[in-house]
């Protein structure tokens, strides 16, 4: 499913008119990304949460070429599931 199918289901099921249904899409995607670059964790109780790890520095090799390279430390965006969420699933 991509964007737009999404959109579309979202409007469908809260009989909301295409346009809202995107801007409520972003807002709450904009939202988590802000709450992340923060520093901070969502968490909607039922489907997950949210969170954002601290990569260390690391030594890596290319696998094309062999050679070995230096990995930068970084932030990575990481998602748990809620129980209800993987409850649904089985």
């Amino acid at each position: 499913m991509n964007k737009a199918e999404l959109v579309n289901a979202i409007s469908a099921q809260a009989d909301l008119p295409k346009a809202h249904a995107e801007r409520a899409l972003d807002a709450f995607i904009n939202t988590v990304t802000q709450q992340l670059k923060q520093g901070n964790s969502v968490t909607l109780v039922g489907f997950g949460q949210f969170s954002s790890k601290v990569t260390q520095p690391r030594t890596g090799r290319n696998p094309q070429t062999g050679e070995t390279m230096q990995i930068p430390a970084g932030i990575r965006p990481a998602f748990k599931p809620g129980k209800a969420l993987k409850d649904a699933l089985k």
